[in-house]
């Protein structure tokens, strides 16, 4: 009998150890609990620069990059914009494409004719045109010597310069730090993706490749009304200079305006090209780090 009563009181002592143990805490991985990371988009050491996982919020639904079926006309290597799903598809063999999410700012809606990736660019730098500097002293004014190429330039990790005719069209496909923009639209900018999908993007596309984009009536044949309508207009975010250049420093580096130009070559001076810039003013973004 008195065995029995020890073996009761070590069963409710072990039940009142067990109900006072605190759970395990999840391993942080840049923020981001470890088995909440997306499969594709967790740390990424490229280079010198390493990336932390992408948050799963950003992440939901659609807004990750997928191999999909594709019904398009255009032929395998082609990279198609649709500004209004918010989607960017390389065409694959087979019938396939790479689906991107993107997000699109108002030069990115303004993009109507074919293009050609005429120069790929690695961690690039940025530097605001002389269209956004008369236009928009008060943000552009403190960047005006240009951020260099890294983790807060507003073309992210890697970009692609976008040409017609042997000529910079100041179009830019390119990374973002801005990922809660990624589904949206904003108030400027090009055509930006999640870091670590441009990256993957990037070492699939060759110098060349056609870029062509959607209409919204092709959007809606496509993906359907309610995908072509998907994402919302986000506010500007103006990032402070201090955050800026705390982590990096400026060089001024930007695109060559010539296709033929070797991809070391001297920055575009964009007050040449200020017939082309105010125009389409693709680079304007008053998100920063998003560029």
């Amino acid at each position: 009998m008195r065995v029995l009563h020890c073996a009761a009181v070590l069963i409710a002592l072990g039940g009142l150890l067990t109900a006072c143990a605190q759970p395990e805490e999840p391993e942080l991985i840049g923020g981001v609990p470890a088995d909440q990371i997306v499969p594709g988009y967790g740390a990424l050491d490229d280079g010198d620069y390493a990336l932390p996982p992408v948050p799963p919020e950003y992440l939901t639904g659609v807004n990750q990059r997928a191999l999909v079926a594709y019904e398009g006309p255009e032929s395998p290597g082609t990279i198609v914009v649709d500004p209004h799903a918010k989607f960017l598809f390389l065409v694959e063999e087979g019938g396939t494409a790479r689906r991107y999410p993107i997000a699109v700012g108002r030069a990115g809606l303004s993009m109507r004719n074919d293009s050609t990736v005429g120069l790929k660019r690695e961690w690039p730098g940025w530097t605001p045109t002389a269209n956004m500097l008369r236009s928009q002293p008060e943000v552009y004014g403190p960047f005006a010597g240009g951020v260099e190429g890294g983790l807060a330039s507003p073309l992210g990790a890697r970009a692609l310069y976008l040409f017609q005719n042997g000529r910079d069209t100041y179009f830019r496909i390119h990374g973002t730090n801005d990922m809660g923009s990624i589904g949206n639209s904003g108030s400027a900018g090009c055509i930006r993706l999640f870091n670590h999908d441009i990256i993957d993007l990037y070492d699939r596309v060759e110098r060349g490749a056609l870029v062509t984009v959607r209409t919204y009536e092709e959007s809606v044949m496509y993906e359907g009304e309610a995908l072509a309508n998907r994402g919302v207009e986000l506010a500007p975010t103006i990032v402070d200079p201090e955050t800026i250049y705390g982590a990096t420093e400026v060089t001024g580096e930007d695109a060559p305006a010539d296709e033929n130009d070797a991809e070391d070559a001297p920055a575009v001076e964009a007050a040449a090209e200020d017939e082309v810039v105010s125009q389409a003013d693709p680079l304007s973004s008053d998100t920063l780090s998003g560029g």
